[in-house]
Protein backbone atom coordinates (compact mmCIF):
# COMPACT_ATOMS: atom_id res chain seq x y z
CA UNK A 1 0.00 0.00 0.00
CA UNK A 2 1.11 3.61 -0.67
CA UNK A 3 1.52 6.64 1.44
CA UNK A 4 -1.79 7.84 2.43
CA UNK A 5 -2.49 11.44 1.74
CA UNK A 6 -3.58 13.22 5.12
CA UNK A 7 -5.91 15.47 3.90
CA UNK A 8 -7.95 13.38 1.84
CA UNK A 9 -8.34 10.95 4.36
CA UNK A 10 -9.53 13.37 7.23
CA UNK A 11 -12.09 14.61 4.61
CA UNK A 12 -13.23 11.10 4.23
CA UNK A 13 -13.32 10.78 8.23
CA UNK A 14 -15.52 13.68 8.37
CA UNK A 15 -18.00 12.49 5.28
CA UNK A 16 -18.07 8.83 7.54
CA UNK A 17 -19.32 11.14 10.76
CA UNK A 18 -22.35 11.78 8.80
CA UNK A 19 -23.39 8.03 8.97
CA UNK A 20 -24.56 8.35 12.95
CA UNK A 21 -26.59 9.74 14.66
CA UNK A 22 -29.17 12.47 13.04
CA UNK A 23 -27.00 12.80 10.02
CA UNK A 24 -26.23 16.36 10.29
CA UNK A 25 -23.35 17.87 12.25
CA UNK A 26 -21.57 21.35 13.18
CA UNK A 27 -18.08 22.14 12.30
CA UNK A 28 -17.27 22.66 16.26
CA UNK A 29 -19.18 18.77 16.12
CA UNK A 30 -16.25 17.95 13.93
CA UNK A 31 -13.34 19.27 15.32
CA UNK A 32 -14.43 17.87 19.36
CA UNK A 33 -15.34 13.94 17.33
CA UNK A 34 -11.83 14.20 15.15
CA UNK A 35 -9.85 16.31 17.71
CA UNK A 36 -8.81 18.69 14.22
CA UNK A 37 -7.87 22.05 14.16
CA UNK A 38 -10.97 24.85 13.21
CA UNK A 39 -8.76 25.96 10.77
CA UNK A 40 -8.34 22.54 9.14
CA UNK A 41 -11.89 21.58 9.66
CA UNK A 42 -12.93 24.84 8.37
CA UNK A 43 -11.12 24.35 5.44
CA UNK A 44 -12.35 21.07 4.81
CA UNK A 45 -15.95 21.28 4.97
CA UNK A 46 -15.98 24.74 3.15
CA UNK A 47 -13.96 22.61 0.46
CA UNK A 48 -16.58 19.43 0.61
CA UNK A 49 -19.47 21.95 0.47
CA UNK A 50 -18.37 23.31 -2.49
CA UNK A 51 -18.28 20.28 -3.95
CA UNK A 52 -22.00 19.55 -2.87
CA UNK A 53 -20.57 16.72 -0.88
CA UNK A 54 -22.04 18.32 2.04
CA UNK A 55 -24.85 20.85 2.31
CA UNK A 56 -26.02 23.27 4.47
CA UNK A 57 -29.59 22.32 6.78
CA UNK A 58 -32.05 24.45 5.92
CA UNK A 59 -33.29 26.09 9.25
CA UNK A 60 -30.16 25.17 11.42
CA UNK A 61 -27.91 27.64 10.36
CA UNK A 62 -23.56 26.10 10.69
CA UNK A 63 -25.17 22.91 10.21
CA UNK A 64 -24.53 19.88 7.36
CA UNK A 65 -25.77 17.19 6.17
CA UNK A 66 -24.69 14.58 3.12
CA UNK A 67 -25.31 16.28 -0.36
CA UNK A 68 -26.13 14.68 -3.62
CA UNK A 69 -22.84 13.45 -4.65
CA UNK A 70 -22.32 10.93 -2.28
CA UNK A 71 -25.94 9.75 -3.23
CA UNK A 72 -24.63 9.31 -6.91
CA UNK A 73 -21.03 7.39 -6.02
CA UNK A 74 -23.25 5.22 -4.34
CA UNK A 75 -25.66 4.40 -6.79
CA UNK A 76 -23.05 4.42 -9.96
CA UNK A 77 -21.34 1.30 -7.42
CA UNK A 78 -24.38 -0.12 -6.58
CA UNK A 79 -24.98 -0.46 -10.57
CA UNK A 80 -22.01 -2.62 -10.92
CA UNK A 81 -23.10 -4.93 -7.76
CA UNK A 82 -23.33 -8.57 -9.01
CA UNK A 83 -24.53 -10.78 -6.36
CA UNK A 84 -23.04 -13.87 -7.41
CA UNK A 85 -19.59 -12.55 -7.89
CA UNK A 86 -19.73 -11.10 -4.47
CA UNK A 87 -21.06 -13.91 -3.40
CA UNK A 88 -18.62 -16.42 -4.71
CA UNK A 89 -15.67 -13.91 -3.29
CA UNK A 90 -17.04 -13.80 0.56
CA UNK A 91 -17.90 -17.78 -0.15
CA UNK A 92 -14.08 -18.15 -0.87
CA UNK A 93 -13.21 -16.61 2.57
CA UNK A 94 -15.53 -18.37 4.39
CA UNK A 95 -14.74 -21.60 2.77
CA UNK A 96 -10.94 -21.16 3.62
CA UNK A 97 -11.28 -20.29 7.06
CA UNK A 98 -13.54 -23.62 8.11
CA UNK A 99 -12.34 -25.72 4.83
CA UNK A 100 -16.14 -26.09 4.62
CA UNK A 101 -18.32 -26.09 1.77
CA UNK A 102 -20.09 -22.29 1.51
CA UNK A 103 -22.95 -21.97 -0.99
CA UNK A 104 -25.01 -18.64 -1.14
CA UNK A 105 -28.46 -18.84 -2.54
CA UNK A 106 -31.69 -16.94 -3.37
CA UNK A 107 -35.33 -17.67 -2.83
CA UNK A 108 -37.74 -18.05 -5.62
CA UNK A 109 -41.00 -19.22 -4.74
CA UNK A 110 -40.97 -22.30 -2.53
CA UNK A 111 -37.30 -23.54 -3.89
CA UNK A 112 -33.86 -22.19 -3.24
CA UNK A 113 -31.00 -21.29 -5.96
CA UNK A 114 -27.61 -21.83 -5.36
CA UNK A 115 -25.83 -19.02 -7.03
CA UNK A 116 -22.08 -19.59 -5.52
CA UNK A 117 -20.32 -22.15 -4.44
CA UNK A 118 -16.94 -22.76 -2.68
CA UNK A 119 -16.14 -26.47 -1.97
CA UNK A 120 -14.58 -28.04 0.93
CA UNK A 121 -10.85 -29.23 0.54
CA UNK A 122 -12.02 -32.51 2.42
CA UNK A 123 -11.97 -35.92 0.70
CA UNK A 124 -15.37 -36.41 2.10
CA UNK A 125 -17.50 -33.28 1.08
CA UNK A 126 -20.97 -32.46 -0.10
CA UNK A 127 -21.36 -32.82 -3.56
CA UNK A 128 -23.54 -29.82 -4.84
CA UNK A 129 -23.72 -27.11 -7.88
CA UNK A 130 -24.41 -23.27 -8.25
CA UNK A 131 -27.43 -23.12 -10.35
CA UNK A 132 -29.12 -25.98 -8.17
CA UNK A 133 -32.46 -25.66 -7.31
CA UNK A 134 -33.89 -27.38 -3.51
CA UNK A 135 -37.21 -27.21 -2.16
CA UNK A 136 -36.57 -24.02 0.63
CA UNK A 137 -37.74 -25.42 3.58
CA UNK A 138 -35.23 -28.66 3.19
CA UNK A 139 -32.79 -25.86 3.32
CA UNK A 140 -31.08 -24.10 6.09
CA UNK A 141 -30.53 -20.87 3.64
CA UNK A 142 -34.03 -21.76 2.66
CA UNK A 143 -35.48 -21.42 6.03
CA UNK A 144 -33.38 -18.43 6.34
CA UNK A 145 -34.78 -16.86 3.37
CA UNK A 146 -38.53 -18.32 4.42
CA UNK A 147 -38.12 -16.65 7.72
CA UNK A 148 -37.55 -12.96 6.23
CA UNK A 149 -40.94 -12.85 4.28
CA UNK A 150 -44.15 -11.13 5.78
CA UNK A 151 -46.57 -13.90 7.41
CA UNK A 152 -49.26 -13.22 4.52
CA UNK A 153 -46.46 -14.07 1.84
CA UNK A 154 -45.40 -17.17 3.86
CA UNK A 155 -48.84 -18.30 4.45
CA UNK A 156 -49.79 -17.99 0.52
CA UNK A 157 -46.53 -20.26 -0.10
CA UNK A 158 -47.48 -22.84 2.27
CA UNK A 159 -50.89 -22.43 2.79
CA UNK A 160 -52.41 -24.80 5.69
CA UNK A 161 -52.45 -28.48 5.05
CA UNK A 162 -50.12 -28.26 2.16
CA UNK A 163 -48.31 -31.56 2.48
CA UNK A 164 -44.50 -30.13 2.47
CA UNK A 165 -41.68 -32.55 -0.20
CA UNK A 166 -39.53 -34.45 1.98
CA UNK A 167 -36.20 -35.34 0.68
CA UNK A 168 -35.10 -37.29 3.71
CA UNK A 169 -36.73 -38.56 7.13
CA UNK A 170 -35.96 -35.41 8.70
CA UNK A 171 -37.53 -33.10 6.43
CA UNK A 172 -40.25 -31.24 7.98
CA UNK A 173 -43.47 -31.68 6.20
CA UNK A 174 -46.42 -29.80 7.95
CA UNK A 175 -46.88 -26.14 7.25
CA UNK A 176 -47.57 -25.59 10.47
CA UNK A 177 -44.32 -27.12 12.00
CA UNK A 178 -42.57 -25.25 9.40
CA UNK A 179 -44.32 -21.83 10.83
CA UNK A 180 -43.01 -22.38 14.03
CA UNK A 181 -39.41 -23.71 12.67
CA UNK A 182 -39.14 -20.29 11.21
CA UNK A 183 -40.26 -17.99 14.02
CA UNK A 184 -37.46 -19.86 16.26
CA UNK A 185 -34.95 -18.67 13.62
CA UNK A 186 -36.42 -15.13 13.35
CA UNK A 187 -35.87 -14.55 17.11
CA UNK A 188 -32.43 -16.44 16.69
CA UNK A 189 -31.29 -14.80 13.34
CA UNK A 190 -29.40 -18.00 11.58
CA UNK A 191 -31.00 -21.26 10.69
CA UNK A 192 -30.04 -24.78 11.70
CA UNK A 193 -30.62 -27.78 9.12
CA UNK A 194 -29.74 -31.74 10.58
CA UNK A 195 -30.35 -34.23 7.86
CA UNK A 196 -33.05 -32.30 5.87
CA UNK A 197 -31.85 -32.56 2.30
CA UNK A 198 -29.17 -34.95 2.79
CA UNK A 199 -29.10 -37.48 5.28
CA UNK A 200 -25.49 -37.20 5.80
CA UNK A 201 -24.94 -33.77 6.11
CA UNK A 202 -25.97 -30.51 8.33
CA UNK A 203 -25.94 -26.91 7.94
CA UNK A 204 -26.06 -23.57 9.32
CA UNK A 205 -27.02 -20.19 7.31
CA UNK A 206 -27.09 -16.65 7.69
CA UNK A 207 -29.14 -13.36 6.18
CA UNK A 208 -27.62 -11.26 3.34
CA UNK A 209 -28.72 -7.82 3.17
CA UNK A 210 -28.83 -5.52 0.82
CA UNK A 211 -28.29 -1.48 1.19
CA UNK A 212 -32.01 -1.20 2.23
CA UNK A 213 -31.67 -3.57 5.10
CA UNK A 214 -34.29 -6.40 2.73
CA UNK A 215 -32.60 -10.11 2.78
CA UNK A 216 -31.91 -10.89 -0.52
CA UNK A 217 -29.77 -14.16 -0.60
CA UNK A 218 -28.10 -16.10 2.16
CA UNK A 219 -25.36 -18.12 3.27
CA UNK A 220 -24.65 -21.28 4.40
CA UNK A 221 -21.92 -23.76 5.86
CA UNK A 222 -22.25 -27.26 4.64
CA UNK A 223 -20.40 -30.14 6.97
CA UNK A 224 -20.86 -33.83 6.93
CA UNK A 225 -21.77 -35.55 10.01
CA UNK A 226 -18.71 -37.44 10.67
CA UNK A 227 -17.08 -33.61 11.10
CA UNK A 228 -20.41 -32.09 13.10
CA UNK A 229 -20.88 -31.25 16.51
CA UNK A 230 -22.76 -29.98 18.82
CA UNK A 231 -19.55 -28.03 19.64
CA UNK A 232 -18.72 -27.37 16.34
CA UNK A 233 -22.13 -25.50 15.44
CA UNK A 234 -21.83 -22.35 17.64
CA UNK A 235 -17.98 -21.70 16.26
CA UNK A 236 -19.69 -22.12 12.42
CA UNK A 237 -23.11 -20.01 13.55
CA UNK A 238 -20.51 -17.52 14.24
CA UNK A 239 -18.35 -17.66 10.95
CA UNK A 240 -21.70 -17.50 8.86
CA UNK A 241 -23.23 -14.86 10.14
CA UNK A 242 -19.67 -12.66 9.68
CA UNK A 243 -19.36 -14.18 6.05
CA UNK A 244 -23.19 -12.91 5.67
CA UNK A 245 -22.68 -9.33 7.00
CA UNK A 246 -19.01 -9.28 4.97
CA UNK A 247 -21.44 -9.77 1.68
CA UNK A 248 -24.38 -7.48 2.89
CA UNK A 249 -21.40 -4.71 3.54
CA UNK A 250 -20.43 -5.33 -0.24
CA UNK A 251 -24.18 -4.70 -1.33
CA UNK A 252 -24.04 -1.59 0.58
CA UNK A 253 -25.95 -2.51 3.88
CA UNK A 254 -24.48 -0.84 7.07
CA UNK A 255 -25.09 -2.44 10.49
CA UNK A 256 -26.92 -0.44 12.86
CA UNK A 257 -24.96 -2.67 15.48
Amino acid sequence: MGRLVPAVTRALDILELFLDGDGTLSAPDIVRRLQLPRTTVHELVTTLAARKYIVPVAGQPGRYRLGVRPYQLGARYAEHLDLAAEGQQVARSVAETCDETVHVAILEDTDVIYIAKVDSTHAVRMVSAAGRRLPAHCTSVGKMLLASLPEPELAARFPDGAELTAMTPNSITDPAVLRETLAAIRARGVAVESRESNPDVSCVAAPVRDRTGQVVAALSISVPMIRWSDERLGELEQLAVKGAAELSERLGHRSMA
